[in-house]
């Protein structure tokens, strides 16, 4: 009877473990950094100025998303650039996520284009965009900072490299052919590195099933070609972008396809008037901004069988550019001086 009464004591504990295990990656996107840096700007917690990158580990920050445009400026976010900030994430302890936009500038939903020096046509492209990835991701692991994650594009939700690989009347054909290219490239780079695709606006069931349910083809991109489906949630673009739509589409998704899914993009507000956000519960505030991710992180690392594995903030150093493309105000980490605002910097401890 007693070691019966052990072993249902086990069970209730490795049911309560299971249910409290800290989701693996809470990471930062501070691609700015290096040029915020140049600026002048400097970081402090408690009047101590430290490298940010420090600052974020010391907060639990254990993942460092960085952006690379095909730019040959340094300031632009180069290759050169992402390797430099590279080193000082993982000599910080951060393991890194390498963000691919495949553009000279910003890519998003609204806009993906083909890189100046690039070819223009399909098979031109789909032979450069392999090279390309293979290369870089050969370029990191050659200075001896490997990527752990690589995003094959930036919010592709209507497609890449634009027009050849925009989604146009359901046509998925060139996108799926270039993400399969991109996707071998990566890994001719790395066994081991993860492959994501990243898509605005997580919480859109209807977008987010629209678009994996087309750009699987035969021959073509394949479901084994991706590790990781990735999503940006912002609260303040549209009432929709609910932590519950969130929920019911990432566990849609968890349960049909069965990948690894992280929030890779995500914000709240320190200060925003004027602008209705998707969540009218939660203050805007620095507590707030600890609320939403905190919110957000339990419903990822709380998806089907596991397969929530992260969540990163964007730009929270970007001073000088707080209201980060919001009509908000502030939604940064640290206030106009670079010192770090608690309790929102704690969002990223266990």
């Amino acid at each position: 009877m007693l070691a019966f009464a052990n072993l249902v004591l086990l069970a209730g504990l490795s049911t309560l473990f299971a249910a409290v295990q800290a989701i693996q990656y809470r990471g930062a996107d501070f691609s700015s950094l290096i040029n915020l840096e140049n600026q002048g700007i400097r970081y402090k917690v408690n009047g101590t100025t430290q490298p940010f990158e420090t600052i974020l580990r010391n907060h639990g920050c254990n993942l460092a998303r960085i952006r690379i445009w095909t730019s040959n400026s340094y300031s632009e976010y180069s290759l050169s650039h992402g390797l430099a900030l590279a080193k000082r994430a993982v000599a910080a302890g951060m393991d890194l996520y390498i963000d691919l936009h495949y553009s000279d500038t910003w890519a998003d939903p609204g806009k993906q284009g083909i890189p100046s020096s690039w070819p223009k046509d399909l098979s031109g492209l789909n032979t450069q965009i392999y090279t390309y990835t293979r290369d870089l991701v050969l370029a990191f692991q050659n200075q001896g900072t490997p990527i752990k994650y690589i995003e094959l594009g930036n919010e592709i939700n209507s497609g890449m490299l634009w027009p050849v690989g925009r989604i146009n009347n359901n046509n998925f054909g060139p996108v799926s052919e270039l993400l399969h290219s991109a996707a071998t490239g990566a890994r001719a780079g790395s066994s081991s590195v993860k492959t994501m695709v990243h898509l605005a606006n997580g919480w859109n069931w209807g977008t987010v099933s629209w678009f994996f349910g087309g750009v699987f083809m035969p021959g073509k991109l394949a479901t084994s070609d991706v590790d990781v489906f990735a999503f940006s949630l912002y609260p303040f673009y549209g009432t929709g972008a609910t932590l519950d739509a969130l929920r019911s589409s990432l566990t849609n998704l968890a349960n049909q396809y069965g990948k690894e899914i992280m929030l890779v993009e995500t914000n709240w507000p320190a200060s925003c008037s004027g602008v209705s956000l998707s969540d009218k519960s939660i203050p805007v505030s620095p507590a707030g901004q600890l609320t939403w991710f905190n919110n957000a992180k339990n419903i990822v690392q709380n998806l089907p069988n596991g397969r929530g594995t992260g969540i990163v903030y964007w730009e929270p150093g970007w001073i000088g550019n707080a209201g980060l493309g919001s009509a908000c105000a502030d939604n940064l980490l640290v206030d106009g001086s670079g010192n770090v605002r608690y309790p929102s910097i704690n969002m990223f401890a266990n």
